[in-house]
């Protein structure tokens, strides 16, 4: 702590008394119902603190960012005035630092410190997250941001500040060089997916830093604030890079059930699927710069790097391939696809496909007012034909990636589960039908019951509920091979499957 730092808290009011929060870059105090943010005078090569003007320009910055996300908590850049023995916070007078004015929330309330995040919590954060960065222009074309060189130049960084502590230290370091040569690679082998994602727009001004430590909880929404403002480079990025540390920080909580659940109600919102081929690129990459955070923590702090190795052991993990597979979900409507699709992709680790969803993100949602402009409407047989290509294509890239994708549609067709079946075989992935029955009054009574929440993608009623019925068509014998009718144990009956040759 500085005497500037010492002196501010001795001249602010002792009702609360004030309190003290550091980080390795920051100073955050709290009085009054306000925290007030002052930066370290630091240079970390990745962020320049170094002079009066570089922090006050990083305040302002601060600023406007956050308050794309937290308008409500960033209030002003305030100056500290006074003298060094005796300064105050506003005022005329010489600048002695500046510091974000911020209204103050629970400490505990960040999620980081929460004992047990909830589902309700991460789907969100999820939808939050994606209204934000569906609302974000793309970068301007000609700024470097996104290139292979700006997403290397940091993964470079990261492994210089972690390989300089790791010399001379034990063989839990000895994973670095492995770790960096597959990024090296991964780079290389993923730079026209870097360059298409850019000319696509999908490089944008992001927040930068989301992990579970700046997300709060408040009055029952999140609150996702301390974007980065030192750094344009380590914001302006790839959607998929900002959403791939949360996902990642979810899996070091030992929680990588919700880490999918919020990887797929993201994408549900956003349907930005093809951007996953990169997601164990950037899941590694995040990991890497939590290590390098947790290394410079514990170097100031004299500590062991005990959470820096941690996240070393979590990025070897992410860069070890998983087996792809396919599972179709079978069945009517009603009979529990969605739910149990939604239990598979939690305990699987998978991606999942909407048939609902993507018919609709396929012809607009303005299509249901005025579906007379398809023939048959958007649930007719050209759309449908237009929707199962959507999907295959669709799946055709997530396998491609190594992904294990769940498709949830019906299936009650052979053409339809024929295409994909075809697609699992010429991509060389383990397939699996998984199947949902229910009694028909329970159909119709869970159908009445969507329709009366009215929170769900399908539209069924109990007219389509019975043309469906009618149209089922019974599996063929190598169909009925590698079916599974779903239980209580859903995720190890399908593990068991995707593992039968």
């Amino acid at each position: 702590m500085t005497p500037l730092i010492s002196s501010l808290l001795a001249t602010l009011p002792r009702e609360p008394p004030p309190r003290l929060i550091e980080t390795h870059i920051s100073w955050v105090i709290l009085a009054g119902g306000f925290a007030y943010k002052l930066k370290k005078p630091l240079d970390l090569g990745f962020l320049d603190f170094s002079t009066l003007d570089k922090r006050e320009a990083c305040c302002r910055e601060e600023l406007r960012l956050n308050r794309r996300l937290a308008p409500h908590i960033y209030l002003d850049v305030v100056p500290v005035t006074g003298t060094p023995a005796a300064p105050r916070l506003g005022g005329a007078g010489p600048v002695l630092e500046w510091a974000v004015k911020m209204r103050a929330f629970p400490a505990d309330a960040t999620l980081d410190r929460e004992g047990d995040i909830d589902a309700g919590q991460i789907d969100a954060i999820a939808d939050r997250l994606a209204a934000f960065h569906g609302g974000l222009p793309a970068v301007p074309a000609g700024s470097g941001h996104g290139s292979l060189e700006a997403i290397m130049a940091p993964l470079q960084a990261n492994f210089t500040v972690l390989g300089n502590l790791a010399a001379g230290q034990g063989p839990e370091w000895a994973a670095l060089p492995g770790l960096s040569a597959w990024c090296q690679a991964e780079g290389r082998r993923l730079g026209p997916h870097f360059a298409a994602r850019a000319a696509g727009g999908f490089v944008r001004e992001c927040h930068g830093d989301l992990h579970l430590g700046n997300i709060a909880w408040v009055d029952g929404a999140p609150l996702i604030f301390d974007a980065i403002e030192f750094n344009a480079g380590l914001r302006c990025i790839d959607v998929i890079n900002e959403l791939a540390f949360l996902a990642m920080d979810l899996a070091h909580r030992g929680r990588p059930d919700l880490a999918w659940r919020c990887l797929n109600r993201y994408l549900e919102g956003m349907g930005d699927y093809p951007g996953l081929a990169a997601l164990p690129f950037y899941q590694v990459y995040r990991a890497l710069v939590r290590a390098k955070v947790a290394a410079i923590r514990a170097e100031q702090a004299g500590l062991s790097p005990a959470e820096c190795l941690g996240y070393l052991a979590l990025a070897r993990s992410l860069a070890t391939p998983r087996p792809p597979g396919l599972i179709l979900m079978h069945g009517v409507s009603g009979s529990g696809k969605t739910w149990q699709s939604q239990a598979l992709l939690e305990g699987l680790g998978a991606v999942r496909l909407r048939s609902d969803v993507e018919r609709k993100r396929l012809f607009g949602l303005a299509a249901l007012a005025g579906s007379n402009t398809i023939p048959g409407g958007i649930y007719g047989e050209e759309a449908s034909r237009h929707t199962r290509q959507r999907l295959l294509v669709l799946a055709r890239g997530l396998l491609t990636a190594g992904f294990r994708v769940i498709v949830d549609a019906t299936f009650i067709r052979r053409d339809w589960r024929a295409d994909f079946i075809a697609l699992a075989r010429e991509t060389g992935v383990p397939w699996c039908i998984a199947a949902c029955v229910a009694p028909e009054a329970v159909l119709r009574q869970r159908l009445a019951q969507r329709r009366q929440r009215g929170d769900d993608a399908s539209e069924a009623d109990e007219s389509v509920l019975a043309s469906q019925l009618a149209a089922l068509e019974p599996f063929t014998p190598t169909e009925q091979a590698r079916a599974v009718t779903l239980d209580d144990a859903p995720v190890a009956a399908i593990q068991r499957m995707l593992a039968t040759p």
